[in-house]
């Protein structure tokens, strides 16, 4: 704000800065309540997931599905493979092409850390694109 002020006969410049300090020290509140309130917004609530009711995704000409069932085994197409075999077998099925999107079936007993000790094997692998399979909702 501007402002002239004439003091026996002393000319005063115009102030033409704003002043930021206020500015300032709100955006440093604002900043440590948001740091202190980031972590408490993480809650750990157990939930039975729906079915997806998205729209699905066009199917590749030769889908890889790896499936994972109740007991822990684990089929490429039809046929059952080791963790530790698992990358040679991928590697082979999609010709050595880590591009390829790998379609993870998993039965509905199966653990939650069984299913990402699976996708962990195959991150390794390098197999990086992998897409979860789920039944369609009836809408």
């Amino acid at each position: 704000m501007g402002g002239r002020l004439d003091r026996d006969g002393d000319d005063l410049g115009e102030l033409h800065e704003i002043n930021v300090t206020p500015f300032i020290d709100v955006m440093l509140v604002l900043l440590i309540i948001f740091m202190v309130a980031a972590p408490l917004a993480t809650v750990e609530v157990k939930v039975d997931l729906p079915a997806s009711s998205a729209e699905p995704a066009p199917k590749p000409d030769l889908p890889v599905y790896l499936t994972l069932r109740g007991d822990d085994t684990l089929l490429v197409g039809s046929d059952v493979v080791g963790r530790d075999a698992l990358s040679a077998v991928l590697d082979g099925t999609t010709r050595g092409d880590k591009d390829a999107r790998i379609f993870l079936r998993a039965d509905k007993a199966v653990s939650y850390e069984a299913l990402m000790g699976v996708m962990d094997v195959l991150r390794a692998a390098g197999y990086l694109k992998i897409a979860l399979v789920a039944l369609e909702s009836p809408r």
